[in-house]
């Protein structure tokens, strides 16, 4: 990683957050204010009270032309300094440690070598480039960094079956203020949608969906990579389409499939993290959006007011729980939130431990050649669909936060498709 890029990352970080940066403000006695008026107390505030900052953006000194974080900083010091702050969130989870089981769903693919849990915005080139998992095309940099959705929208899909590495070495900042602003983050807080894709798979249907929610949504969810181009595609053509049902049906309909696992022969899906098409599917989407919950807004003593970029969990800022109480009342809504996530937790462990049995089994009757081809073929269709839907919830990073019925339904749908196919495999 160049120096250059390490010195923007330091006050750049939190990606996909600049989204839901409403940068507004007015000019108060040369005081820049992002966001609100100075009230003096930020009391129970409302998106009324937005009031946005028209800011010229400084010339963008990288190489490519995005004006990047260390450059926007010049305008929105405390935002810059907010991002940086994501450099704390830096633990991983070893998933393959944690739920052993994973090893074996994950039979000959990436997944089962390395799969840890994302750190912040601010290691997303250190963490791709580090990965044990393959990755032979520069499409695994999609949202790993500003600069190659621009390197994307200036030379075209092309630039997805570009080496890996050659492309690595022309990036210059984690995912940043391009990202979610393009270049015009000083326009009334104005969101752009930089990633191509997203225009392709949606098109007029992204109207549909809020502005913020959208912004977050160009990474966060569910894709794959086209077989002709290597590009990254959503699977899906507006938010009706996005259950793991509708997606599902995509994907057999293309005849789609990640890998073929060769114990087995199951051609198989990997879901990504569906964190969008999750949260778009439940209750709270029409309430709120990603940043009412994971976006804390700041008063400085100046009076200055604006959304920290400081990505947390709403479980860890009374802040932000504050949204909660609108419609919870005094709810401990960090003990129900956690009671749901150890349920769900739970499950996933109960059925990911019946879907690795349930593969076993049907390596064995592979193994042993006696069960028909017909029937076998049976089984495995059965077998990628228990996968997908397991999957689905397995890796929405809110362990049932965003969308508790969702995944119910995902990890009770696999369960019940896992119970059928055993039955079949008994039956031989």
């Amino acid at each position: 990683m160049d120096t250059n890029r390490k010195l923007k990352g330091m006050i750049a970080a939190a990606a996909v957050i600049l989204c839901f940066a409403l940068l507004g403000g007015a000019l108060t006695g040369g005081d820049v204010m992002y966001h609100l008026k100075n009230r003096g107390d930020l009391g129970p505030l409302s998106r009324d009270d937005i009031e946005y900052l028209e800011a010229e953006a400084p010339p963008a000194t990288s190489n490519d032309g995005t004006v990047n974080a260390a450059d926007w900083a010049q305008v929105y010091p405390e935002i810059a300094f907010t991002m940086g702050e994501n450099s704390k969130n830096d633990y991983v989870i070893d998933y393959l440690e944690q739920d052993p089981y994973l090893k074996n769903i994950y039979e000959g693919y990436g997944f089962a070598v390395d799969y840890g849990s994302a750190r912040g915005h601010e290691y997303c080139l250190e963490d791709v480039e580090k990965t044990a998992r393959p990755h032979p095309y520069a499409n695994c940099l999609t949202c790993k960094t500003p600069n190659f959705a621009k390197l994307v929208n200036d030379i075209g899909v092309g630039a997805y079956t570009m080496d890996f590495y050659e492309v690595l070495a022309m990036m210059e900042e984690d995912v940043s203020c391009y990202t979610c602003h393009g270049n015009e983050a000083g326009e009334r807080g104005k969101l752009v949608v930089t990633h191509s894709y997203v225009i392709k798979a949606l098109g007029d249907n992204m109207d549909d969906i809020d502005p913020s929610v959208l912004s977050c949504g160009q990474c966060h969810i569910e894709y794959y990579f086209t077989p002709a181009d290597k590009e990254t595609m959503m699977p899906y053509h507006d938010v009706a389409s996005m259950s793991p049902d509708a997606i599902l049906a995509y994907y057999d309909e293309m005849g789609f499939y990640d890998w073929i696992c060769a114990s087995t022969g199951v051609r198989m899906l990997k879901a990504q993290h569906p964190e969008t098409e999750t949260f778009l599917a439940g209750k709270h989407a029409g309430l709120l959006n990603c940043a009412d919950c994971h976006m804390e807004m700041v008063q400085e003593e100046d009076g200055t007011v604006y959304h920290s970029h400081y990505i947390s969990s709403p479980l860890d800022s009374e802040t932000l729980l504050s949204n909660c109480a609108v419609c919870h009342g005094d709810t401990d809504m960090v003990a129900t939130v956690r009671r749901i996530q150890e349920r769900i937790t739970a499950r996933e462990t109960e059925v990911g431990t019946k879907l690795s049995d349930f593969k076993d089994a049907l390596a064995a009757a592979v193994a042993e050649g006696k069960m028909s081809e017909e029937k076998l073929e049976a089984v495995r269709k059965i077998y990628r669909e228990a996968q997908w839907y397991f999957d689905f919830c397995y890796v929405e990073n809110s362990e049932g936060a965003h969308n508790t019925e969702l995944a119910t339904y995902c990890l009770d749908k696999s369960e019940e498709l896992i119970n059928e196919g055993m039955k079949l495999l008994n039956e031989q």
